[in-house]
């Protein structure tokens, strides 16, 4: 099978597809890569790196994207609708749910899209595509946080970890999964004071295993957001509904009652995400300041860090691409947790929670 790698084109966006090692194994498969050159350059691979794996580098965007497979890492953007065709898979993030334009483009265009986000397995691990980057984004928003909170950056000048004889700052997360747990690995690492909420009762009792007494856990109610919320530092949003918009948790009125210079960084933002006055930043303008407050809403943080991310990514991704290159569409009958990454395929929106969120679109 020919599969196309094209260069990324959101803002800042340096993670690619497929790395050079992925590439090799793919190749050892029988397969032909067609990597657009200097895709790979933001993440520490050139052109040489994918050639010597036997990858063809080829000129344009255009040249990349007209392959049966197409192995991408965010969502195509407006300019790259033109590339999307009729029987061509695309594999990559979608986060259909906060994006109507993109799912109407692929219903119409014929494309098979698979969303790494929705590729589900049952067990623990259920979100296999999505988990890495869960981890590094959870990570990322207490690293940004800190930094914003700085008084430089616009913040209120309050370091995480405090001083003995002062306080340490206080770090509410609204979600206990792998986004919200990894970010209060961090937080808890650098000393400050972490406060979880989340709606699972199975979920707290785990956290309380993970952190014991270091994190206060507390099930997720509106009395227990508003008053977690109005004495954070750094509010971090890591809720996740699969495949559909993250729901509201924490409204306009409750961000004016937050201290003026606390940082919001919500990370549910590629979902539409759960603070009222947060919308999509981008990391060339990462922020603004609303209601007295500062906010983050850069919906791909990974991308700040391609080295690591691509790599994690494709560890996860590589199975599953290896799969669709070899099989094809057949490989959707031959594994389900890939055949529930479909979202829209033969001109119809296929994913339940997508369907819940544009009924209009189902047909």
């Amino acid at each position: 099978m020919e599969i196309g790698v094209p260069k990324e084109n959101k803002d800042q966006e340096f993670r690619v597809g497929l790395s050079p090692s992925s590439v090799r194994v793919l190749r050892e498969n029988g397969h032909s890569i067609f990597v657009e050159t200097q895709a790979g350059n933001g993440a520490g691979f050139s052109d040489n790196d994918y050639r010597s794996a036997g990858a063809e580098i080829v000129p344009t965007s255009e040249t990349a994207w007209n392959r049966e497979l197409v192995v991408k890492v965010k969502e195509p953007l407006t300019s790259e609708y033109k590339f999307l065709q009729k029987g061509q898979i695309l594999f990559t993030y979608l986060h259909l749910a906060a994006d109507r334009k993109l799912t109407e483009h692929l219903i119409d265009c014929g494309t098979s899209a698979i969303a790494y986000e929705t590729v589900e397995q049952p067990g623990a691990n259920r979100l296999p595509l999505l988990t890495p980057m869960s981890v590094i984004a959870g990570r990322l928003a207490v690293q940004f946080g800190a930094r914003f909170l700085e008084r430089q950056q616009g913040g209120r000048g309050v370091l995480l970890g405090g001083v003995p004889g002062v306080k340490p700052g206080k770090v509410v997360i609204l979600g206990g999964g792998v986004v919200g747990t990894e970010a209060a690995k961090i937080a808890v690492g650098v000393g400050a004071s972490v406060q979880i909420l989340d709606v699972s009762v199975e979920r707290l009792s785990y956290l309380e295993t993970l952190f014991g007494s270091r994190v206060e856990l507390l099930y997720s109610n509106s009395a227990h957001i508003e008053a977690a919320v109005k004495e954070a530092d750094l509010l971090i949003g890591a809720v996740l509904v699969l495949g559909r918009r993250a729901p509201i948790l924490v409204s306009r009125e409750l961000v004016k009652q937050m201290r003026p210079g606390s940082v919001i960084v919500d990370v549910a933002v590629d979902q539409g995400g759960c603070i009222e006055t947060l919308h999509p930043t981008s990391h060339t303008n990462p922020v603004y300041v609303e209601e007295g407050v500062v906010h983050y809403g850069v919906p791909n943080m990974p991308g700040a860090v391609p080295w690591t991310a691509t790599q994690a990514l494709n560890n996860s991704t590589l199975p599953y691409v290896v799969q669709l290159a070899n099989l094809g569409i057949l490989a959707l009958e031959v594994n389900p947790a890939l055949a529930k990454g479909v979202n829209v395929q033969a001109h119809r929106l296929v994913h339940p929670a997508v369907q819940e969120v544009f009924p209009d679109l189902v047909s």
